[in-house]
């Protein structure tokens, strides 16, 4: 079994006032798990900045652990420290997840993370790389195979061709959270898949599977409808606004809209809206065995990470501005440990 000289303190990336989004590099005690628990002491060696996150706590006061102060970006990929005796990810293990809100962060050297959160590390992918895919991947798991009524054939090979018969639309396809519907959906044998894109990704979201492209800088999703193209039996949002308005002109009569960003009903057209439309609106859990059947679809060569950027720890701020300025292709990452 592995050993460790785990230090007692530790560098972290901190935010002082969560009333403010201002953030600091601080060294703090390092935090110990708890005897007789299900928590495992983890090495961070990647994390990733999730947009709005510095905002949670204020706006939602009642989602977070109470205190004035804590340590931002849930994602992290990292080795096992300590752990339960009988936990499957013993001392050594190499493993990625997301940890909950309500527990600190882990842009921190060490962290915190429970049995039913953790899944071990696609086995070909850095630290980055693994890093930036467990929101993302829970999201777009969820959105798919929990409320969108797609099947995982990889655990029902029928479910590929009951998948294959529906069509798909996802806004915002090119961002951390489209990235991997497109990738999912493909995998799981969806053949009809529009993305909603900006220009500048029309190529890439093909190459991640999309079989249509809306370009929005050239006309809306509203449009695009209103000009004859296909509805769709599933659309997956993650941009709200006008472009979730949009979506209830774009779903067939008995589909379902599945939402991120706001609920679909608050967009739902008065006069004429279509019939018997499901409209899902939910925030992920972080659920371990999902990242396992994800990272056997990585190693398999079906899915792939898709990084923006990574910035050094000391670099935290210009992490954060690239995420919160909407352009970044894929996740934006900061590399906590250097090296294994």
């Amino acid at each position: 079994m592995a050993s460790f000289n785990i230090p007692k303190r530790i560098r972290a990336i901190n935010q002082p006032d969560w009333q403010s989004t201002n953030l600091e590099l601080i060294e703090t005690d390092t935090p110990i798990a708890k005897p007789d628990s299900d928590e495992h002491l983890i090495r961070v060696y990647a994390t990733a900045p999730c947009a709005g996150e510095l905002l949670w706590a204020k706006n939602f006061p009642a989602t977070l652990e109470g205190g004035k102060s804590g340590v931002p970006c849930y994602d992290l990929s990292g080795v096992v420290v300590t752990a339960p005796a009988n936990s499957p990810f013993q001392p050594g293990s190499e493993v990625y997840t997301r940890t909950t809100a309500w527990r600190t962060g882990n842009a921190r050297e060490y962290t915190i993370a429970v049995t039913s959160e953790l899944a071990l590390k696609p086995k070909n992918l850095s630290w980055e790389d693994a890093a930036s895919i467990p929101l993302s991947a829970f999201t777009a798991y969820q959105a798919l195979f929990e409320h969108g009524g797609f099947k995982a054939p990889w655990k029902d090979q029928a479910g590929a061709t009951e998948n294959g018969e529906k069509r798909l639309i996802v806004t915002a396809a090119s961002g951390g959270v489209g990235v991997w519907v497109l990738q999912l959906a493909k995998a799981a044998g969806v053949k009809d898949i529009v993305a909603v894109v900006g220009p500048s990704n029309v190529e890439f979201v093909k190459e991640l599977g999309a079989s249509e492209v809306v370009n929005y800088k050239e006309q809306s999703l509203g449009h695009w409808i209103a000009a004859g193209n296909a509805k769709a039996d599933v659309i997956f949002d993650a941009v709200g606004g006008q472009t979730l308005t949009d979506a209830w002109g774009a779903v067939k009569e008995g589909g379902k809209i599945v939402t991120i960003k706001e609920p679909a009903a608050s967009r739902k057209p008065k006069t004429d809206p279509p019939k018997d439309v499901q409209d899902v609106f939910f925030i992920m859990e972080a659920e371990g065995w999902q990242l396992k059947e994800v990272a056997q679809l990585i190693e398999a060569g079906k899915a792939k990470p898709v990084v923006d950027s990574i910035f050094s720890m000391e670099d935290f701020q210009k992490a954060f501005d690239k995420v919160e300025s909407g352009h970044a292709r894929g996740k934006v990452m900061i590399k906590i440990t250097s090296s294994a």
